[in-house]
């Protein structure tokens, strides 16, 4: 499973693919009023937002206040979390020297990891967004998508968590591992996505959860429980990789609930290289000469379709421990 990737979100990488590809604005701006309202919460990549840093259009304009509204919110409440924290690591140190209790070491340890977390999310708030970082993905978190949409290639905000058409939203919770699609499953639990509605999503890397005992090669020792380690994945020579995916347009039966747009990334039996790490499946990699014929699976065979996974492109997976 593909649980997280680093994505590429400027335009200009879907523009090497697609010179006329555009945005959908109207939907940015729908998910970014959606984030500020904090109901449900919603979780951007930084490198999706400062997409937006430089607005030229009055749609990008009030994209970008949308995203700076939401920022300065998020500082106040960091900076008044960071105050209290601090007050309680400061009265935790004070108790500890006059005496050493549970208590006080317990708040002085917990102050102080709040501490540090509350100032990496005030960097990453202020920070331009070009890290690896900064491109990162999780199951739920919204990414940019390629697809076409009445014969034009438009890039869409999209949930990394499919919820097929007309299923009810307790799908996600009763299938919470729908960010990833099995080639083997296309004709079966995906069948209506497959051969109707593909799309795109680039990325540089991609993580991993392994057993480290698997990733070491070796069995697990007398008395030794399974350790969990997260290996990053890159192709080597280092390049995009087009991976394909399934979305869908989900509409809520009831009024007053907002659409979603959502996807899946397609996962296929691992490379030797992949597998010798210990993971079992592996994102699918499209060549470029196939993009245009996977966004386009109107009046394709099946078959086709899936001769495109097949003739995938094959680099060599470099891993290493994930930071």
């Amino acid at each position: 499973m593909c649980y997280s990737a680093a994505v590429r979100a400027d335009h200009a990488a879907f523009q090497r693919l697609f010179p006329k590809s555009r945005l959908a604005l109207k939907d940015f701006f729908e998910l970014y009023w959606r984030k500020k309202a904090g109901k449900p919460v919603v979780r951007t990549p930084r490198a999706m937002d400062v997409q937006f840093a430089d607005p030229h259009t009055q749609d990008e304009h009030a994209i970008h206040d949308l995203i700076a509204a939401h920022d300065a919110a998020q500082v106040i409440a960091i900076e008044q979390d960071l105050f209290r924290q601090r007050k309680r690591q400061a009265d935790a140190i004070r108790s500890l020297q006059a005496k050493t209790t549970k208590k006080a070491q317990e708040d002085q340890r917990i102050a102080t990891a709040k501490i540090d977390q509350a100032l990496a999310r005030l960097a990453r708030l202020k920070r331009g967004g070009g890290g690896e970082a900064d491109a990162r993905i999780f199951p739920g978190w919204w990414a940019p998508v390629l697809m076409i949409e009445d014969g034009e290639p438009v890039i869409r905000p999209m949930r990394y968590q499919c919820r097929p058409a007309g299923k009810p939203a307790a799908y996600d919770t009763k299938y919470p591992g729908t960010y990833n699609a099995r080639r083997d499953n296309l004709q079966g639990f995906w069948r209506g996505q497959f051969g109707h509605t593909h799309g795109l999503m680039i990325v540089s890397a991609f993580f991993e959860n392994v057993a480290r005992h698997a990733a070491e090669g070796r069995k697990l020792l007398p008395g030794e429980s399974p350790e969990n380690m997260v290996l990053r994945f890159e192709p080597r020579p280092p390049q995009d990789m087009y991976v394909a995916c399934l979305y869908s347009h989900w509409t809520s039966p009831e009024a007053g609930e907002p659409d979603l747009w959502s996807f899946a990334a397609v996962t296929d039996d691992p490379p030797p290289e992949v597998a010798a790490a210990g993971h079992d499946r592996c994102i699918v990699q499209l060549r470029p000469e196939h993009v245009a014929a996977w966004l386009t699976p109107q009046g394709r065979t099946l078959d086709e379709l899936d001769g495109l996974l097949d003739d995938k492109e094959r680099p060599y997976y470099e891993h290493r421990k994930a930071a």
